[in-house]
């Protein structure tokens, strides 16, 4: 994933309960001449301190800490203090749900914590951390504010006369990243569960996907879950793409099905990829497809939308306003690749009008 260009060295707080994980996580980040640690804390209430004297443009939170934990630390401090965070997570089902919530209350992305820093090979989850270091410096915390005042809303569905256009479409494609937890919950809850099946990319490892999948299926009309390979997609139902393999839509003797591939590489840097997923959808069903670019940094999917666009699909992105992250809405928009652009509150009703009509 290439990093945004930067004007100045990033400011970095890293906080975490363990000396040995400060010291790894700040010689790591401090090898990048575009990031500067201003310093460490090991609890909260170091954090809180050292926040309000250093005033850092970006922080690293570890979840698992005394006196008070991450989670709890954000929901105290984003509505005060809304500073761009990454959280350091153990990549377990517990700190997928830990990670989920800490995303909910405030933090920007998340990179997995290695489980042996002293021995363990930690220069990928480097790597990783000094680029999202890096894209949440750029993230505008008044729109994690916007999404928080707003998270309540929800939007009218159409009348029960309401009736499926005939030229509406089969498939319903997605792709998120950074503030996707957040915009996918926005979606999918104003939609109605008599929708086209929906295929969704969100950049996750593979311990977080399900917890995600399970948490959006108890806030929407549709069931959700994680897409299985080589199932039927059928509607009133969303398919997530599993951490660390790429989804693609096949056709099959007229029907639309899941393909899982763990084996290719990243694309776009990325394991499922936007990009992978849409372009499927280009082949397999362009004219009969919707698909939408949500927030989320880098470029991933901006080029393969533009290619369902161009084979007659419908395409959206969603707009800079709304985004906590505008890098890959930005570049759909950048090469023309979305015929709309549209608030995050506006997503869903544009999806529920391009497959209903009323009489």
């Amino acid at each position: 994933m290439t990093p945004p260009l930067l004007t100045r060295a990033v400011r970095v707080l890293v906080v975490d309960d363990s000396a040995v994980v400060r010291t790894v996580l700040s010689r790591g980040l401090s090898a990048d001449p575009e990031i500067e640690v201003v310093g460490t804390a090991c609890d909260a209430y170091e954090a809180r301190e050292a926040l309000v004297a250093l005033k850092p443009d970006v922080m690293t939170l570890d979840i698992e800490m005394p006196k008070m934990d991450g989670v709890s630390f954000l929901r105290k401090l984003m509505p005060q203090w809304p500073v761009p965070t990454v959280m350091v997570s153990t990549l377990t089902v517990h700190g997928g749900t830990r990670t989920l919530e800490a995303l909910r209350a405030g933090a920007v992305d998340y990179v997995a914590k290695p489980t042996d820093p002293d021995h363990g090979d930690v220069t990928g989850m480097l790597y990783e951390l000094r680029s999202k270091v890096k894209w949440a410096s750029q993230a505008d915390m008044t729109r994690w504010r916007h999404h928080t005042a707003t998270r309540q809303t929800r939007w009218v569905a159409p009348s029960p006369s309401a009736v499926r256009t005939q030229d509406g479409p089969r498939l319903i494609a997605i792709g998120a990243s950074t503030g996707g937890v957040e915009a996918l919950h926005a979606v999918l809850s104003t939609l109605r569960a008599e929708m086209p099946p929906i295929v969704i990319v969100q950049h996750m490892p593979a311990t977080f996907t399900p917890v995600l999948a399970s948490w959006l299926d108890a806030r929407s009309p549709l069931t959700v879950r994680e897409a299985r390979h080589d199932e039927p997609l059928e509607d009133g139902t969303v398919y997530l793409a599993p951490g660390g393999a790429h989804l693609r839509v096949r056709r099959r003797g007229g029907a639309l099905r899941a393909a899982l591939d763990p084996q290719t590489a990243e694309v776009s840097g990325h394991r499922p990829s936007v990009d992978v997923l849409f372009a499927s959808v280009a082949q397999a069903a362009p004219r009969e497809s919707v698909a939408v670019l949500l927030t989320g940094m880098g470029r991933d999917g901006a080029d393969s939308l533009l290619a369902l666009r161009n084979a007659g699909a419908h395409t959206a992105a969603q707009d800079e306003a709304t985004s906590l992250v505008f890098g890959m809405p930005r570049a759909a928009a950048a090469v023309g690749a979305a015929e709309t652009i549209l608030a995050l509150d506006k997503v869903g009703p544009w999806l529920v009008r391009s497959v209903w009509e009323t009489p």
